[in-house]
């Protein structure tokens, strides 16, 4: 495993890669690190803050204080909502649901991956160093000026981007009466996840930069704004990720509802706040890959069951431009167990 970490760590534009494997009971564990990453290091988690937010929505809807049926707009302001859904003159808002929003499948842009019908994509601007906040207010309007994707809930379709849990952490604001990085601070305490916490506004810890191929990002102001973007390890997501899939937030025996998945984009499917990260057979058919079920994040993060193996992996390679590193290091150490 260290030879294998040491290798992706030496590739083109990454300065370090952690990774952690570990079987379910804790019996198993292997924790990697090279380059300027330290074992154990704390590093930006990207898009795995999405499942961190879909533990809390499906707590709230086990314990049945929200369904996911529910219409957003029984949740948010009525002036923030108009006009945010209208699709071929139609204006279908009023049909989004916390399933649409869990899902990826409510048919709305992404205000930070999709084009805009002004300027470069929010992305694009934000990994040149151009640190701006976007509060809900402000997604919600750049939403309102961009092109619809689909009717919400329209079958067979998905697609992948953060507007939808910009509008979930609102929501789990309403129905809790709390602030979301509080809740999301609540949640680290409550599975002791000592090393993990949620960039706040006012943040005096060091944060880890980015890299963008050889340039180093740090983004404060845009992490803060959204309220649920985080730090934290590979120990820490591995301990997570034992909580989800053993049932601590949603039943176990029901976990298999979520994986109701639509392809968002090749190799990835979408299901309820899970990614499924998958190869076709045809594509490595004498060393077939085992699918994961997870989270992966934008800057080379990864917080994967693998069912095949009944393993978990965690990682990082920090690097926003060489995502198929981090995979293409997993399925390493994923073949050698």
């Amino acid at each position: 495993m260290d030879k294998l970490v040491a290798g992706a760590a030496a590739k083109k534009h990454i300065y370090g890669a952690t990774f952690q494997v570990a079987s379910p009971d804790g019996a198993f564990t292997l924790t990697s690190a090279s380059g300027n990453m330290a074992l154990n290091a704390p590093f930006y988690i990207a898009s795995i803050n999405k499942m961190l937010l879909a533990a809390l929505a499906l707590r709230l809807i086990r314990e049945g204080q929200m369904r996911f049926t529910d219409r957003i707009a029984a949740y948010l302001p009525t002036d923030l909502l108009q006009g945010l859904h209208v699709h071929k003159g139609v204006e279908y808002t009023g049909e989004i649901t916390i399933l649409h929003l869990l899902s990826q499948t409510s048919g709305l842009p992404c205000y930070l991956i999709d084009k805009r019908p002004e300027g470069p994509k929010v992305m694009e601007e934000l990994l040149r160093g151009a640190d701006e906040a976007w509060p809900l207010e402000r997604v919600v309007a750049q939403v309102k000026c961009m092109k619809t994707k689909f009717r919400p809930g329209l079958s067979g379709k998905a697609s992948y981007g953060n507007t939808n849990f910009r509008l979930l952490g609102s929501i789990l604001e309403v129905v809790t009466g709390r602030p979301l990085h509080e809740l999301l601070t609540s949640l680290f305490e409550e599975l002791q996840l000592e090393q993990t916490f949620v960039i706040q506004p006012d943040e005096t810890r060091t944060l880890p930069p980015i890299y963008v191929k050889d340039t180093p990002v740090v983004l404060p102001r845009y992490f803060a704004s959204s309220k649920y973007d985080v730090v934290s390890t590979t120990q820490d997501l591995m301990t997570f990720l034992k909580a989800f899939f053993s049932g601590h937030f949603y039943p176990k025996a029901q976990l298999q509802e979520l994986e109701r998945w639509n392809s968002i984009f090749f190799p990835f499917k979408y299901g309820i706040g899970l990614q499924k990260f998958y190869t076709p057979w045809l594509l490595s058919p004498f060393n077939p890959i085992p699918d994961m079920i997870g989270h992966c994040g934008s800057v080379g993060t990864a917080a994967f069951y693998v069912p095949e193996k009944a393993i978990f992996i965690t990682g990082s390679i920090n690097q926003t431009s060489s995502p198929s590193i981090l995979f293409q290091t997993m399925i390493k150490i994923l073949n050698q167990l």
